[in-house]
């Protein structure tokens, strides 16, 4: 289930009552470690209703944990962590998030909480076992019997497990925890997360953080436009380099000739298991190779060798490539089966045949990256949300919106979207980030500036100017 849909990924994110729902009964908090994590924290779980129009019915715990403030004496609004995907456990990002968000956890605590259907929050996965390899198995190699016995072997209801069931769930939280108010940040999906936290819960906001956005008007899973443009921009800044135009002169030549080579034959190599040092097949066609060469586009470190892979590539060597998979080989970045169960029923039921055609007429990869869409989808149960959930977001909560120029799947564009129907809001596009800008860059201090200030449009921005150009690899021993 992990590694075959990640390969796809890689190829390719009754009406009810808002109030909210909290049973301190339910509640239960203790101290722990997490990660890397020197400090002990606070680790809790609070049982919800699985289905909030039947409060008296099953219930499902959701997990979460608390990293506390430094500094708590002058109490301040936490900062709640909306987690990326769909499909991202919060709680298992720990470190990562402890690291980025240290100055605000000086003075605030950090809310993570494990979305409903991740995590040890009931998550939907299966013991289906990883028989396919992430290097001898090609995408469109779906056993699609496999794919049916794991969603068979989802439990409760899953039509429940949807954005807006997990917005009751975090705003559950922030009641049993005694706070009167949060501020939220969320990036990618969490962002998408975070506008339906606005609208459904916008009392409940002192102010929210929206990085690289995936807009409730912009169905996920489209992203064929946005990693053409992405790449396009990658192969402008390594002409615009120096050095790597130098050794690179023909980069979109051959990125194109590596391309139409694989479409026509695939090709199958005998190489050492990268991590395991035994010996496998690496079998490579156009699809996994741009999909692989897409996943790279997200953060500046895997651009900067992109340019060097695929001219090894170009030249018959696919050992940098083997590397590039080996670096994220077995990584669990989410839990693919709510990731399918949210986008399958709230994005793509909304995405028609034009918006298809559209997307799939790039340079990039044409409409590899709906392959997943079209294997998948059909084989989960179905639910929809209400026509009001595709409604434009409007509130007055102080608003900073974040993008990433080079973002292969949440461009500039989509940040638009919130900007002009979020009265009190900032968009910022910082040109030489990808995507989730805050993880990479200054952009967390000024997300710390803007938490104490709550204006949106008066914030020391100058930082970001510092943010470096691309830089490339030029060879397997170093970058320019």
């Amino acid at each position: 289930m992990k590694i075959m849909w990640k390969q796809l990924m890689a190829a390719s994110l009754l009406a009810v009552v808002n109030n909210s729902w909290a049973d301190n009964q339910a509640l239960t908090v203790e101290d722990c470690h997490l990660g890397e994590i020197r400090s002990k924290v606070k680790c809790g779980t609070l049982q919800v209703p699985e289905n909030y129009a039947n409060n008296s019915g099953d219930k499902i715990s959701v997990n979460f944990a608390v990293l506390p403030a430094i500094d708590n004496s002058e109490y301040k609004a936490p900062l709640m962590f909306l987690a990326g995907g769909p499909g991202q456990a919060a709680v298992e990002l720990a470190t990562s998030l402890n690291r980025v968000f240290r100055e605000i956890r000086k003075t605030r605590d950090i809310i993570l909480v494990d979305q409903r259907g991740t995590g040890q929050s009931s998550a939907l996965e299966c013991d289906l076992e990883d028989e396919e390899d992430v290097y001898r198995v090609l995408p469109e190699d779906l056993n699609i019997e496999d794919v049916k016995s794991c969603v068979s072997q989802f439990k409760g209801d899953v039509s429940q497990f949807n954005t807006e069931n997990a917005i009751r769930d975090f705003d559950a939280i922030r009641v049993a925890l005694g706070h009167e108010k949060i501020n939220i940040y969320g990036g990618s999906y969490g962002t998408r997360a975070g506008l339906v936290y606005l609208r459904m819960f916008p009392e409940s906001l002192e102010s929210a953080v929206l990085d690289s956005v995936g807009p409730i008007e912009v169905p996920i899973g489209m992203f064929g436009q946005s990693g053409a443009r992405s790449f396009n921009l990658l192969l402008d800044n390594c002409k615009n380099s120096e050095s790597c135009h130098k050794v690179f002169p023909n980069l979109a030549e051959e990125f194109q000739a590596v391309k139409a080579r694989l479409a026509k034959e695939p090709i199958t190599l005998d190489i050492q298991h990268p991590r395991l040092g035994t010996p496998t097949q690496f079998v490579l066609d156009d699809t996994k190779f741009t999909g692989n060469l897409r996943f790279q586009l997200y953060g500046v470190e895997g651009r900067s060798m992109v340019p060097l892979v695929i001219h090894q590539a170009y030249l018959g060597n696919y050992q940098p490539l083997i590397g590039l998979i080996a670096r994220t080989e077995g990584e669990q970045l989410v839990y693919t089966g709510l990731l399918f169960n949210i986008v399958c029923n709230e994005d793509i039921p909304k995405v028609s045949a034009k918006m298809r055609e559209i997307d799939a007429a790039n340079d990039f990869d044409g409409a590899a990256s709906h392959l997943a869409w079209e294997l998948i989808c059909p084989l989960f149960p179905q639910y929809r949300p209400s026509e009001d959930f595709y409604q434009p977001v409007t509130a007055s909560v102080p608003t900073l919106i974040l993008s990433g120029d080079l973002d292969p799947v949440t461009p500039p564009s989509n940040g638009d979207f919130p900007a002009k129907t979020l009265s009190n809001s900032k968009h910022i596009i910082v040109k030489n980030a990808s995507h989730t800008v805050a993880m990479s860059t200054c952009a967390s201090n000024i997300i710390g500036e803007f938490l104490t200030s709550k204006d949106p449009k008066s914030l020391d921005e100058s930082c970001l100017e510092d943010v470096p150009e691309e830089t490339f690899m030029t060879s397997v021993n170093g970058v320019e």
